[in-house]
């Protein structure tokens, strides 16, 4: 997606889907206002995200058109809150995305900074604070006014940030968490401005202790600097801890990207040119030496080595590539020298895919965080009415001011929306970032919430839990022939194929050293099998069926049948119009693939194997997998009718697949998973993506999806739980306003503490 400077060109600025860098929000309740303002813009269709501040605007379903990014500009300025379109990541391939990406990254200013600066003064002028209203041996004569000097500067220049936010709200018809925080402080300053110059707390020798709870029989004390100055500190080091953890959770996102390479040794005229890869084409050779990254995706043309692709894929032992071999953007290579002719660059290439991938994932919402959207919408309004209740409540009934302020104000500062709106977005931002340090992609929240649901997965055979790459296992010659003359004469035929069969008989061929002789008159029957001439001698390679009813030659069915049985693909060979012997081919199955399977029965999932292949090739290996449920030669349509014929039984299906046939099959399933060794299509279909295309993997991938949706839910409790216990605690005046705030401030910080704690997540030990 490329957008133009909206401020010069509304009409450039035009794309299907863009996101927009938000300024200005402080809590959830900020987003929601903001996504509400987007959504009402005719034919769009907007998610905020609290965590990230990023909105994604798309254009909704069954409208037509484009995005204006100066009109969603101008919704979030509606708002009260400012925004700018998201600069291209480095890995997303635009011609200038890295300069563009590190010039915006180096403008941005740094909000930690600033935030620990305003948080250290604020706390060594509270400390003394804190000491003298607390200890009566401390508070000599007219110590209160020493408090007031101290005390100012935090509650007025320490909470500058949230006067500031909620006076902006307030312009705007708005309130937020800001609102709250901004009152709570400014309320009890203003009470201690009023009892220290109109009432009676300025007079020397007044003193007071600290208490923790009120009670309607002692009431409260006179001022309130302490409150004011000390909720500011708990509060600005809760956003401290907050925005410091939000940057980690994003972490393992920016790790991604930034494994794509700077610049690329090109080959020009044979002369190596050092170019920026962002400056690479298709089809460009580049060398790539020992401890370098490549550059990007493409085919080895020269040399041999091996690459380390354990950043992308999860995976720790080096791969061994040679001439043909396929490498990947961002991986290292680690020994010899290679040549690459480029495949794919910019956003093509499968870093860029990756990137997208995790940050599409990590803008996402689960349904039960809409919830959580709606109820911290309407939060603020609701707790600014419970605190005047309050206050009037105990004037009304004990006809105490002092115990009527400190419970309303404990109730303003206890509220708090932010941890509703972190609940969600914090744990998936460090789940996904973790699953893309793993090789494990997660698309998005709702693919969390069908992974707990999942009570079957059902399995393709090729090249998911088989390795996908057929090779000979036999070569059984009849009288007349020898095995190496038989495969002579049936891999010199198929030499001229490009289908995978004959390509793993010609390899077999050359790697056994048998020379092949030049073939002649070679013809290809699609789906059936290839004739030609080698040595002056008609050679017809294909099916059985085939060979006898359009060269009537007859091929015995044992000679077949036994090796279906097997679970092997065995291929007719005729040579002079008779049958001469048969080449037996096999697909392996992976090391780990028996392992894979009884750690998916570990998670409580039914295991069912799905094939195109014959009846004896899938009962041959589910015998071997000890799985029961199998369905054979079944078409792409047919895989797709198994899905719903499962789901029609009330199962809660899952789907792992990786070629063009299991697309299908992947979109119906509730959880569809791609091996990341297999096509675009399967991937595109898929919620969850394997990159290394590792069947142990999957149960992994599924257990980390379980484990953060766990964390969301955990999160979402506590963040509900904590409103509804603590409010009405404060309304009852027990609770005093200094712990309100350390709470309030601490309910977030437990929030982002416990979603990094998906971090720490590791894959199951291999054997």
């Amino acid at each position: 997606m490329t957008v133009t400077n909206p401020s010069t060109s509304s009409a450039a600025a035009a794309a299907p889907e863009l996101q927009l860098d938000l300024v200005g929000m402080t809590c959830a309740s900020c987003a929601n206002r903001i996504e509400r303002g987007l959504n009402k813009v005719p034919g769009v269709e907007a998610t905020v995200n609290y965590a990230t501040e990023k909105a994604t605007v798309r254009v909704a379903p069954g409208a037509d058109g484009q995005l204006d990014a100066s009109v969603l500009i101008a919704a979030v300025e509606k708002a009260g809150y400012k925004a700018s379109v998201t600069a291209p990541r480095r890995a997303s391939g635009a011609s200038a995305a890295s300069a563009t990406g590190d010039a915006a990254a180096a403008a941005r200013p740094d909000e930690l900074a600033p935030l620990k600066q305003r948080l250290i003064i604020s706390a060594v002028l509270t400390v003394p604070v804190l000491l003298l209203s607390m200890i009566p041996a401390l508070q000599f004569t007219y110590w209160q006014w020493l408090v007031l000097t101290l005390a100012a500067p935090v509650a007025v220049w320490g909470a500058y940030p949230f006067h500031r936010s909620a006076a902006v709200n307030a312009r705007h018809g708005n309130a937020t968490m800001d609102t709250l925080i901004s009152l709570g402080v400014s309320a009890a300053f203003l009470w201690s401005l009023y009892a220290l110059f109109l009432g009676e707390a300025g007079m020397p020798g007044m003193t007071m202790t600290l208490q923790f709870f009120g009670t309607p029989e002692t009431g409260a004390h006179e001022i309130y600097l302490e409150v004011a100055a000390a909720v500011t500190v708990f509060i600005l080091l809760g956003r401290y801890l907050e925005a410091r953890a939000k940057r980690e959770s994003g972490a393992a996102l920016n790790a991604l990207l930034d494994l794509a390479a700077r610049d690329a040794s090109v080959l020009r005229d044979g002369v190596e040119v050092k170019v920026p890869v962002d400056q690479l084409q298709v089809n460009d050779r580049f060398v790539v030496r020992p401890g370098e990254k490549i550059a990007t995706d493409g085919v080895v043309v020269e040399g041999v080595s091996s690459v380390d692709a354990s950043l992308l894929t999860g995976e720790s032992v080096p791969v061994d590539v040679e001439l043909d071999s396929r490498v990947v953007g961002g991986t290292v290579n680690v020994s010899g020298r290679i040549v690459v002719e480029a495949s794919r660059v910019g956003a093509d290439t499968e870093l860029a895919r990756l990137g997208r991938l995790v940050e599409e994932a990590q803008t996402g919402k689960a349904e039960v965080q809409r919830l959580a959207d709606r109820v911290s919408g309407i939060f603020v309004p609701v707790v600014i009415a419970l605190s005047l209740l309050t206050l009037l409540g105990w004037v009304l009934f004990t006809g105490s001011i002092e115990l009527g302020f400190t419970a309303a104000v404990a109730t303003l500062i206890i509220a708090c929306p932010c941890a509703l709106g972190l609940a969600t977005p914090t744990a998936l931002m460090v789940g996904t970032g973790r699953g893309s340090q793993l090789g494990i992609l997660i698309k998005g929240p709702q693919v969390l919430e069908r992974t707990r649901r999942i009570d079957t997965i059902v399995l393709d055979k090729t090249g998911t839990v088989t390795t996908g790459h057929m090779s000979v296992s036999a070569v059984v010659p009849v009288a007349g022939f020898t095995a190496s003359s038989l495969l002579m004469l049936a891999a010199a035929a198929e030499e001229g194929s490009e289908h995978p069969l004959a390509r793993a008989v010609v390899s077999h061929a050359r790697e056994a050293g048998v020379a092949l002789p030049a073939a002649s008159g070679f013809a290809s029957h699609a789906g059936l099998g290839v004739t030609a001439v080698v040595d002056g001698r008609a050679v017809t390679i294909g099916r059985a069926a085939w060979l006898a009813s359009e060269w009537a030659i007859t091929v015995p069915a044992s000679a077949m049948s036994s090796f279906e049985a097997e679970g092997a693909t065995p291929i007719a060979v005729a040579v002079d119009g008779a049958f001469a012997g048969v080449i037996v081919l096999a697909d392996t199955l992976k090391a780990d693939a028996a392992l894979a399977i009884t750690r998916l029965r570990d998670l409580g999932l039914e295991v069912v194997l799905l094939t195109g292949d014959n009846e004896g090739a899938a009962s041959a290996v589910a015998d071997r997998l000890g799985i029961d449920e199998v369905h054979s030669g079944v078409t792409p349509s047919g895989k797709l009718d198994v899905i719903r014929e499962l789901q029609a039984h009330g199962h809660v299906v899952a789907m792992v697949g990786d070629g063009v046939n299991d697309a299908a099959a992947l979109a119906a399933a509730d959880l569809g998973i791609a091996m990341g060794s297999g096509t675009d299509a399967a991937i595109a279909a898929s919620d969850l993506t394997i990159v290394s295309g590792d069947l142990l993997v999957v149960a992994d991938g599924i257990r980390l999806a379980r484990r953060t949706l766990r964390t969301i839910i955990g999160n979402l409790f506590w963040a509900f739980g904590y409103n509804v216990a603590a409010i009405p605690v404060a309304m009852l005046g027990l609770l005093n306003p200094l712990l309100a705030g350390l709470a309030m401030a601490f309910s977030s910080v437990f929030v982002v503490t416990n979603s990094l704690r998906l971090r720490g997540f590791k894959t199951l030990p291999r054997p």
